[in-house]
């Protein structure tokens, strides 16, 4: 069977909010996410609502308003045909990233001839507002048993790893695979020898860049502004839902912080429950890592044929997928393993991509990604990354994928590579082509 190509014919997202505490704690985001779809769509008017066949939303919270099918709800809300179906994917982080590959590959077995991707997802309220790891413990019986397991797979696998370039230490790889997120950031720390300084630097970049484009409108095309209910917090700086704010736009990321300096990032302690498994330096701080946020991305896909003949420009094809899992222990690392299956799938080398969209969801994972894939960190999240604008779970893998469709287009680019780790040991990895 020959497959048809998919393309990108725009995309948009909200600004991201801080998780618990930001500007859209007191907003439905069935609501919020109808508003940026209808906005995408309006704005491609020749794209009409029956066109769309299907949508597939991306969530990890579970947000109560998006409760059942949630891309239902929002497609109903945002005035599509009641014809169109829709179904719900939990990725963890490459939620959206996910939905957008079933939408693309859809297309290209021709089942469907256009649809949208769409992510969504409420931090604050649904995981706990501030962030943050719990305790980690030390191994208990059931995780003996998983070492055990862990153990006899090595043994039996000597090759597993061959994806690396540098040897796993026992000590990392025998802790508890029951992990928070930031240990698995400290584990791949100490693996590739990175200091906290490394890091550090690497953050404040990340928020000069985002700032910088803010500045030249970089961000214009992708954030639909939303009206939204300011939400009333407080003394403890809980939010209060019985009371009610002004009406406000909402169309500014709020976790760039303008003037971060590698100063004022050394003074933030350690997270609170990682430890070292070798006894090396605690690296890994809330200035090194990405936030909490809420917010919501939408990307509207289609066959190459269909928007040719409806006089469409799309923004770029979609030429690569991959998935990989890797050990839980360094989950920083999937988008090694998933990024080499996505080259290999467009049938290029890293060396041919231009520009890179990673998901910071730490410096310390972001850094050796790069250097095992042999891409630059000049060509990475050239305009800020996730450390900086934020990282609202199942809403950042689309985001990913729009931003570098974007910045192709800005500088001439062929090739971009849209690429995040994932909860519990993988990684994901889209591919596209400036057409």
């Amino acid at each position: 069977m020959e497959l048809k190509n998919a393309v990108i014919v725009d995309g948009a997202r909200s600004a991201f909010a801080r998780g618990g505490r930001g500007k859209l704690v007191a907003t439905r985001l069935d609501e919020a996410g109808a508003t940026v779809l209808r906005a995408l769509l309006d704005r491609n008017p020749k794209v009409s609502d029956w066109m769309i066949e299907d949508i597939a939303l991306g969530n990890v919270g579970g947000a109560a308003e998006l409760a059942g099918i949630g891309a239902d709800t929002v497609a109903r809300l945002a005035g599509l045909p009641a014809e169109i179906s829709a179904v719900d994917s939990n990725r963890q982080c490459g939620s959206s990233m996910e939905t957008l590959h079933r939408v693309a590959q859809s297309i290209m077995v021709g089942a469907t001839e256009c649809g949208v991707a769409i992510g969504i997802e409420r931090m604050g309220r649904q995981l706990g507002g501030g962030g943050g790891a719990r305790e980690t413990t030390r191994i208990t019986e059931f995780n003996r048993r998983r070492l055990e397991q862990t153990r006899a797979q090595r043994d039996m696998a000597p090759n597993h790893f061959e994806d690396f370039s540098v040897p796993f230490q026992d000590e990392i790889l025998d802790y508890s695979p029951v992990l928070s997120m930031t240990q698995t950031a400290q584990n791949v720390a100490e693996v590739y020898g990175l200091s906290r300084e490394d890091l550090d630097q690497f953050s404040v970049e990340s928020h000069r860049k985002a700032v910088a484009a803010y500045e030249k409108g970089a961000y214009k095309d992708e954030i639909i502004p939303l009206e939204v209910e300011e939400p009333v917090f407080n003394d403890e700086g809980a939010w209060v839902p019985d009371s009610h704010g002004k009406t406000i736009v909402f169309d500014r990321d709020e976790c760039i912080r303008p003037g971060t300096n590698i100063e004022a990032l050394a003074q933030l302690p350690p997270v609170k429950g990682i430890v070292s498994p070798t006894g090396a330096e605690l690296r890994i701080t809330a200035g090194n890592s990405c936030p909490t946020n809420d917010g919501i991305s939408a990307a509207l896909i289609m066959s190459e044929e269909k928007a040719l003949e409806l006089g469409l420009e799309p923004l770029a094809r979609i030429v690569g997928f991959g998935i990989a899992g890797v050990k839980p222990q360094v989950m920083g690392l999937g988008p090694v393993p998933s990024t080499k299956k996505a080259l290999r799938h467009a049938g290029i080398t890293a060396d041919q991509i231009d520009r890179v969209e990673f998901n910071e969801a730490f410096a310390a994972q972001v850094i050796p990604t790069c250097m095992e894939l042999g891409i630059p960190l000049d060509r990475v999240n050239v305009n800020g990354g996730s450390i900086a604008i934020g990282h609202p779970l199942g809403a950042t893998g689309a985001r990913l994928v729009l931003a570098v469709a974007h910045e192709l287009r800005r500088s001439g680019g062929r090739y971009g590579l849209a690429t995040q780790c994932i909860g519990a040991g993988m990684g994901i990895s889209t591919i596209i082509e400036r057409i």
